[in-house]
């Protein structure tokens, strides 16, 4: 019996609530920094006139960088999708890279 009572009081086998303080999965070598979004923080100014700081959020192929990437808001995101093609409908930006 002591040793149900002491099994139910033993952590591995409690409910986890999906916080595990900066650990993601189960295994706690692997520790993850959270993404902060740069243009909530005024680090980065969201401009399609400013196509060096764009190039940043696209990749080489001239794919737009998904949020969990680039660590964006949802906010941020949507307005950088329209800054980006902004951008390329003047030709600041290509569309694709051949």
């Amino acid at each position: 019996m002591s040793d149900d009572r002491d099994m139910m009081n033993d952590s591995r086998f409690m409910k986890d609530d999906g916080d595990k303080g900066g650990f993601r999965g189960k295994n706690p070598k692997f520790f993850y920094k959270k993404k902060v979004c740069r243009a909530c923080n005024n680090t980065v100014k969201l401009d399609y006139k400013d196509p060096d700081t764009l190039r940043k959020f696209i990749t080489e192929r001239g794919k737009i960088l998904p949020r969990r990437i680039t660590g964006t808001c949802a906010k941020h995101q949507r307005a950088l999708a329209v800054e980006i093609k902004k951008s390329r409908i003047l030709a600041l930006l290509p569309f694709v890279v051949k």
